[in-house]
């Protein structure tokens, strides 16, 4: 067999996507990752590195287009870091992230036979993002630029319009860089600390239509704020808001945590499953509204309240999930490690005069332990982590609190299928699930599950298991050793053998049984494991929280 090499010319076929949207092929049963292809093309790639079992290439030509395959509407696209499916038809996106999830459920998960919904894709996938951190800077030239970073790096691919946002994003681009041009500021240079522009922040309420700006300051203010406020207001009817905010940090962090009103007021108000919320800066808020409207009300089917539950909601941030199940509910109990994120629950439970909710800033564990403790015990619990999932140790602590349901709302299919694994065998076992495609011609898709507690039944669920070269330490807390081979297969198309992961945990300090995989001959050489599977694996133990 040929081996590949960097710069080599070689013809492949695409018949899969990656976890972050590059086509997948293979040569001489070699994964290749290629950006910007489509399933069903067969194109000219140019590898760009190779490791054991995979490379990574860049199309050069396409030899036989995918049906798939349309004509980009974004002269940015393949330099931004933001789309990664503008060169396919939205049906094809869809399939692609609805395929996405239940490979996840059924490799990384072990389930089978699980009833998964069609994605609940977006009516209109452009125009959708209410909020967006542009990056201010300047060309080698000397000219103002404006836009995104490119993927994996700090260098701003200047963007006139984006297709993701509303048009009053692009009118407040124009109007600060009319206004830029005008107030002597230096844009912020991140080498030197020097310079005042670092960002251009807005933010939009798609139901109300009202708008803030924001410039990101190394220092208290910019000159000719008047001008400023002047070309926003003309050319964006739906101002409410002009702030500066101050971030003298040397740090990727986009916001600092100073705010000042330079005309208007501090926040802006949307309208989110018939409540109001206030936005200011530092809020969270969804980024499409539209659909994530859509994915709660899908958690509150999931959540089959009556008006007789206690809800318990892990996570919460600002309270939208809890607080638009309210009146469905008995009693709402809001968890959120960020304090300003529950002062603002807070005050939205107030603004929108419900009575029946209350929140509380400690760690998710912590809250769910502190309420069993109390004797509380909720009738369904909405578990919305970060993209990392939720711990072992808060998993087992809502099972021991044996609510009716839980309803878990996920970002990432991948720990989605980790944390269902740990709940089933906690016997909670997932009914069913619907994809969300939140942020459409992204990479990303959110999942919505129903759990109920039960035995399982083997005729709604079958969950496989090879036993091959595995031992019983798969089985403690953490993955399994077919959950990690099918995690890193995923993300780097590496194949590891039970041996390689053995390894490794015996590096972490993790107990891989007495005798496992030992071999019977005492002069026996044992392989060890490569550096790029060691980094692929420990990757993966990191991702199952096992390290």
């Amino acid at each position: 067999m040929t081996s590949l090499k960097k710069n080599d010319l070689v013809e492949i076929s695409i018949t899969g996507y990656t976890a972050e949207g590059s086509g997948i092929g293979h040569w001489n049963g070699m994964a290749v990752f290629i950006p910007l292809t489509a399933v069903g093309d067969t194109v000219e790639a140019r590898i760009l590195k190779v490791a054991k079992t995979h490379a990574f290439g860049k199309m050069e030509h396409i030899l036989i287009p995918s049906s798939a395959r349309i004509q980009s509407d974004c002269p940015q696209f393949q330099k931004c870091g933001g789309c990664v499916f503008r060169h396919i038809h939205y049906a094809e996106e869809l399939r692609a992230k609805e395929q996405r999830v239940r490979d996840a459920i059924e490799r990384i998960g072990g389930f089978q036979n699980i009833l998964i919904h069609p994605i609940l894709g977006a009516e209109q996938p452009d125009g959708y993002r209410n909020k967006a951190q542009i990056p201010i800077g300047r060309t080698p030239d000397g000219e103002l630029t404006m836009g995104f970073y490119a993927n994996h790096s700090h260098r701003i691919i200047d963007c006139a319009y984006c297709q993701l946002q509303p048009p009053s994003f692009q009118a407040a681009m124009d109007a600060f860089r009319t206004w830029a041009a005008l107030s002597g500021d230096e844009p912020y240079n991140e080498a030197t600390g020097k310079g005042r522009l670092r960002h251009l922040y807005l933010r939009q309420a798609e139901a109300t239509g009202e708008e803030m700006v924001c410039v990101v300051v190394n220092g208290n203010g910019v000159h000719k704020e008047d001008i400023l406020v002047r070309l926003l207001r003309e050319r964006i009817p739906g101002l409410k808001s002009v702030m500066i905010n101050t971030n003298r940090e040397r740090t990727n962090v986009v916001l600092g945590k100073k705010n000042r009103v330079v005309w208007g007021q501090d926040y802006i108000t949307d309208r989110l499953c018939d409540l109001d919320f206030h936005i200011s800066p530092l809020s969270f808020y969804q980024v499409n509204r539209t659909q994530a409207e859509r994915l709660y009300r899908q958690a509150a089917v999931y959540a089959g309240l009556t008006g007789h539950e206690t809800l318990l909601d892990l996570y919460c941030g600002t309270g939208t999930i809890g607080l638009s199940m309210a009146a469905q509910a008995k009693r709402v109990i809001g968890v959120e490690v960020v304090p300003s994120a529950v002062e603002d629950a807070i005050k939205n439970a107030e603004r929108n005069h419900i009575t029946n909710a209350e929140f509380f800033c400690m760690d998710a564990a912590e809250a769910a332990f502190m309420l069993r403790q109390r004797g509380e015990y909720p009738d369904v619990v909405i578990l919305d982590p970060p993209r990392k999932g939720c711990s072992g140790e808060l998993l087992r602590t809502v099972v021991q609190m044996s609510p009716k349901r839980i309803v878990y709302v996920s970002c990432d299919p991948a720990t989605l299928a980790r944390d269902l694994r740990i709940l089933a065998d906690l016997h909670y076992i997932p009914q069913e699930l619907t994809p969300v495609d939140m942020f459409p011609r992204t990479a990303h898709v959110e999942t919505v599950v129903l759990l109920s507690k039960g035995e399982i039944d083997s005729k709604k669920v079958r969950v496989e298991f090879s036993l091959e070269d595995m031992d019983m330490s798969g089985f403690q807390k953490g993955a399994t050793y077919e959950q990690i081979k099918a995690y890193v297969l995923e993300h780097t198309g590496l194949k590891v053998s039970s041996l390689y992961i053995s390894q490794i945990k015996r590096k972490c300090g993790l107990d891989v049984g007495q005798n496992y995989n030992l071999s019977k001959k005492e002069d026996a050489k044992v392989p060890k494991c490569p550096p790029e599977k060691e980094a692929a694996i420990r990757d993966a133990l990191k991702y199952f929280q096992m390290i």
